[in-house]
């Protein structure tokens, strides 16, 4: 056992002083020290649950023969950050998530893990710390949160941002608006369509880090504490067969999982988090990678906000592994990949059935036959921009217009909310990337303004920031280079012609190569907008959106 150099031989006998100090008994000491990473908070809805799953997790290891030993994870609530400087909180915390628990699993030497997070950037913080550490690990979120209901209709979090946008626009009053805030986030879990932390949870399962419904289970669901037991005991089973994250998260679990992204229709910000996480096994991962994977990848699901299911009705539908076993159907999967059932992804997917053929479209019925992201490249994106094109209205595929430009969200916003916008704009915020944030904020409060005010079929919006995996429409983020290392983007004039091409991939600025090195040549830096904290020694660090905004390791 890796725990035997804290636990046994005279040398450990200060270390086991300290484990007596904590309560432990020579037969726990005797078992495998199992770390159970909680990501529990007071603040973060989709969090406040994971108590009781850590409890379960627990039970589990113990059954199994196990000693399981909690410690903490932060985490942000992305909602409760959005529109203020919060959100320069929000991506910067994968990487804090994933260094403290490296620290923590290896400064103990834990022999294995068992992962519970939910939202945004726990999950893919803590694969990339799982990939790292190389121990036997398994993941068990808390589970999504139950749809709302406004007026007999589902709804979630993306229709009460949209919502602020129509009250904005005098289209809903204050009591309307108070109505949808009341009915629109009705349990505990993570936001309840198809958004980041969603996404990456469904992902976990295509990985074959998480058992099957990990995904999918609401939050709310006994059969999520079910989950979480089971969880515990495959975590001793691995342990006992050696199987380790490594032998999970390999190059062809990653084409695995982005060909489910595809499927899924799931958020933009997984081309921040797959690249990261590839990048923890040494994968260099090219983001135009998806674009390949996209064009034989059917879009078979139009979860919220692309459309109007939720979690709750893909996990009735028969889940991630029901739309696996279709992918699998078209020989768009490796199967022989290990999970952590112990098991390959084909053995687990077998007798998967779809059971709602409305929720997740057979593959001769699919929504489009290209997947629902794309990689936008030109003049404007050189090193690439990443769209949700699942939840682009038909009209807005191909897009010619005049640039409106805004260096901070907070100016777009006011400039929305003011009616300053028309039909046919092209909004451009900048200055919003890794480094000039710093911290890459999404941009859900001017995508939801837009949708909300009725503009979302006739207005792009063009970022070097990120979205939220609840924002829909014309909406192109991770432009790189960013505008704060003088990319393109930071090059763009108020009137500018933008041509948005997401069929053929094409993201440009109607100006002539000669006008494109004169603005080049006249750009200057920009002084740091953090100098002090955190943000400021990220900033130093970061890299661009289309590397997956990893740090950089200095030397």
């Amino acid at each position: 056992m890796k725990s035997d150099a804290v636990k046994k031989g005279a040398q450990a006998a200060p270390h086991r002083s300290l484990f007596n100090a904590l309560g432990f008994t020579k037969e726990e000491m005797e078992r495998p020290l199992v770390g159970i990473v909680s990501s529990y908070n007071e603040i973060v809805p989709g969090h406040m649950n994971l108590d009781k799953i850590v409890n379960a997790v627990k039970q589990g290891v113990a059954m199994a023969g196990g000693t399981p030993v909690v410690f903490p994870a932060i985490a942000v609530c992305d909602g409760i950050a959005m529109g203020h400087i919060g959100m320069k909180y929000s991506l910067v915390t994968r990487d804090l998530i994933a260094d403290s628990t490296e620290c923590m699993a290896l400064a103990h030497q834990f022999d294995a893990l068992v992962m519970v997070p939910n939202c945004d950037k726990n999950v893919p913080g803590l694969l990339m710390a799982a990939a790292r550490v190389n121990l036997p690990t398994v993941f068990v979120s808390g589970g999504p949160m139950l749809a709302g209901h406004v007026h007999g209709h589902k709804t979630s979090l993306s229709s009460m941002f949209e919502a602020v946008g129509a009250n904005a626009a005098g289209k809903i009053d204050d009591d309307e608006l108070k109505y949808f805030e009341e009915n629109a986030c009705p349990t505990c879990g993570s936001c309840s369509g198809m958004y980041t932390a969603n996404s990456m949870n469904c992902l976990t399962e295509a990985l074959g880090m998480g058992l099957r419904g990990n995904g999918t289970i609401p939050a709310v669901y006994s059969n999520r504490i079910r989950l979480a037991k089971e969880a515990g005991m495959a975590v001793m089973e691995m342990y006992k067969k050696n199987i380790r994250a490594r032998d999970i998260i390999t190059k062809e679990a990653i084409i695995n999982a982005l060909t489910v992204d595809m499927a899924l229709g799931c958020s933009t910000n997984s081309m921040l988090h797959i690249p990261a996480i590839a990048h923890e096994i040494g994968f260099d991962f090219d983001i135009e990678i998806a674009n390949e994977i996209s064009e034989k990848t059917p879009n078979l699901c139009h979860l919220a906000p692309a459309g109007p299911t939720y979690m709750e009705d893909l996990n009735e539908a028969g889940g991630v592994y029901a739309v696996m076993k279709q992918l699998a159907d078209l020989g768009l999967l490796n199967t022989d990949c290990m999970t952590v059932t112990g098991k390959t992804i084909g053995e687990n997917i077998k007798h998967a059935i779809n059971l709602n053929p409305e929720v997740i479209r057979p593959n001769d019925n699919p929504y489009s036959g290209t997947g629902g992201l794309a990689v936008l490249k030109g003049n404007l994106a050189p090193d690439g921009s990443v769209v949700k094109r699942s939840a682009v209205a038909p009209e807005m595929l191909k897009h010619e217009g005049p640039a409106r430009v805004f260096d901070c969200e907070e100016d777009a916003i006011d400039a929305i909310k003011g009616g300053r916008i028309v039909e046919g704009d092209v909004v451009v915020i900048r200055y919003e990337g890794p480094k000039g944030g710093p911290g890459m904020r999404e941009m859900l409060n001017p995508t939801s303004a837009i949708a909300g005010m009725g503009l979302g079929s006739s207005v792009a919006l063009i970022t070097d920031g990120r979205f939220s995996g609840a924002s829909r429409g014309a909406s192109i983020g991770h432009v790189s280079p960013e505008a704060a290392v003088g990319g393109p983007i930071a090059f763009v004039k108020e009137g500018d012609i933008i041509k948005i091409d997401i069929p053929a991939m094409k993201l440009d600025i109607d100006i002539s190569d000669e006008e494109m090195e004169k603005r080049r040549s006249e750009w200057r830096p920009r002084e740091p907008k953090v100098t002090t904290g955190y943000l400021a020694r990220y900033e130093k660090l970061v890299t661009s959106g289309n590397r997956g905004a990893i740090l950089n390791v200095p030397g």
